[in-house]
């Protein structure tokens, strides 16, 4: 997939072509996500063009001084991973700043839009745009008219309450991995690079690797989960992973840590980049009064991780 950046005024050399794009945020890449980007697939087939993306970064929230986005279901690289495996061609990151943020919903189309050779674009219903969020979803329809076509997509519900981004959050919050995973269409997961730890969990026969996060991801509740992980060349193993302070080891400075126990493997992971994804919620976080405790309650999760695993993957 090409990735291009691009501020406002347009000053990048910009490929040439016609482009059916989606157009939103798109935190999550969530279940309504792939349906916009789906849309812009169809009208790409049928205008001739190449499927595309356009995001915006940072978060206009931010610029806008409307809140901080310090924790993202999708980072920005994750997003763009996920938009390759959906098969797009090529991703617009539009710099979101206060030059951008003023212009009007006209000069969107005609000044960013236009240039880019636009043959189609795709939205969410509540998708808005121009100064003020001044325009909407049918206003991109009116002033497309005549160069592009626009497809808006209408919400999908599941469960009976419609997939947002924000459900998202509220069920990670709660650490319900499995019902985000039915939003997401896939599992949740967390990429970052195992860094030095104090190496405890070998002492007590469950060695893990720690997790380093490099972007501001939303970290599930904490707790015990039942996991698999991919590293080097996608090779995946099964595990459980840890979110949380270890109560029962007393440490003169708390912090939160994220350690993955891998079952059957024996490797020094350290410097290599994880992925860990999120299959189910084990238990939450407890402090135990010794280490036996811990041992035998670190034996009852991996039984369970295993076996639930076990049925989810076969």
């Amino acid at each position: 997939m090409e990735t291009i950046h691009i501020t406002y005024p347009l000053r990048e050399e910009l490929p040439s072509g016609p482009v059916a794009l989606a157009i939103g945020y798109f935190d999550g890449v969530h279940r309504g996500h792939q349906a916009v980007i789906e849309s812009a697939r169809r009208l790409a087939e049928s205008t001739g063009a190449k499927t595309g993306i356009m995001i915006f970064h940072p978060h206009p929230r931010e610029v806008l001084g409307k809140g901080t986005m310090s924790h993202y279901l999708t980072p920005l690289p994750e997003k763009l991973r996920q938009f390759a495996k959906l098969g797009v061609d090529r991703t617009y990151v539009v710099r979101f700043d206060k030059d951008f943020a003023r212009l009007s919903k006209e000069s969107f189309v005609k000044e960013v839009l236009l240039p880019l050779e636009v043959s189609g674009m795709a939205c969410g219903f509540n998708f808005s745009f121009g100064q003020g969020a001044e325009g909407k979803a049918e206003d991109l329809k009116q002033l497309g008219e005549g160069y592009f076509e626009v497809m808006i997509t209408t919400p999908i519900d599941l469960e009976g309450s419609p997939v947002s981004s924000t459900r998202l959050r509220g069920l990670l919050a709660a650490g319900q991995v499995e019902e985000a995973a039915q939003i997401l269409g896939r599992p949740f997961s967390l990429r970052g690079r195992v860094g030095e730890g104090d190496r405890r969990g070998r002492t007590i026969g469950y060695p893990t690797a720690n997790l380093i996060l490099e972007e501001p991801y939303t970290v599930p509740l904490e707790g015990v989960y039942a996991v698999t992980v991919n590293w080097g060349d996608e090779e995946r193993a099964k595990g459980m992973m840890n979110i949380g302070h270890r109560p029962t080891f007393n440490d003169p400075i708390p912090r939160r840590t994220l350690e993955v126990h891998l079952f059957d493997r024996d490797e020094d992971l350290y410097g290599q980049e994880l992925t860990v994804h999120f299959y189910h919620r084990l238990r939450k976080e407890k402090r135990f009064q010794s280490v036996d405790e811990l041992i035998a309650q670190l034996k009852k999760d991996e039984q369970d991780a295993r076996r639930f695993l076990q049925q989810k993957l076969s």
